[in-house]
């Protein structure tokens, strides 16, 4: 198997380790709207999973993680020629935070949802203005170079693959599907239930934010 992030075999197997723990830890929470005392500390907590990163947005320019100091983000990995798991992800995630949001108007200036590619070579920041809009108003689309896609895919635990059997226009990425609540100083706090509803997915937004 080949792909930018399947070179080192060593990180792979961290990953993978990483990534079965997280399955561990999101099996272990609470059913959303579960109790909960207030003081219980997030499945992700200390969990080395993030970091900095400069990428491309959908409108040309540059953004950093830094740019999102003090807010919470939700994080996904996709690319917007997928055929259906990352449209259907994005918009159970996407309903949730309006649900989240009709709740608790004040939400909006506190959480920033995020999608990166892992496709840079057909996202092309027009193709991904046109695709995030389809989505929610605030959904920032990133994408970048194969090295920057890369680096940030290593940090944030995410391994991708181009299928080397398919055309060249029109080939498929495996890729991990999680979908990370971030804290405002861009610490891990939670895996968000994407494939659950959207209520599942606002009740556990609510959750973690303070």
């Amino acid at each position: 198997m080949s792909g930018p992030v399947m070179n080192n075999i060593t990180h792979i197997a961290k990953i993978i380790l990483t990534a079965g723990l997280l399955t561990l830890m999101t099996a272990c929470n609470p059913a959303p709207g579960g109790s909960m005392s207030a003081d219980a500390e997030p499945p992700l907590a200390g969990a080395k999973i993030g970091g900095a990163f400069t990428l491309t947005n959908q409108d040309g320019g540059r953004t950093s993680d830094g740019d999102f100091a003090g807010q919470y983000r939700i994080i996904y990995f996709g690319y917007s020629f997928c055929p259906d798991v990352c449209p259907i992800d994005l918009a159970n995630l996407m309903l949730g935070l309006k649900q989240a949001e009709k709740d608790n108007p004040a939400l909006a200036d506190k959480i920033q949802p995020i999608f990166i590619s892992v496709d840079p070579e057909r996202d092309t920041p027009a193709v991904l203005k046109q695709y995030v809009s389809a989505f929610h108003p605030r959904l920032i689309g990133l994408t970048g170079s194969a090295d920057e896609i890369a680096q940030v895919a290593k940090k944030y635990l995410i391994l991708y693959d181009v299928r080397d059997d398919e055309s060249a226009s029109e080939y498929l990425v495996d890729h991990s599907r999680q979908a990370y609540l971030f804290g405002p100083q861009g610490e891990p706090l939670a895996l968000l239930p994407y494939d659950g509803t959207p209520q599942d997915v606002a009740a556990e937004i609510v959750r973690w934010m303070k």
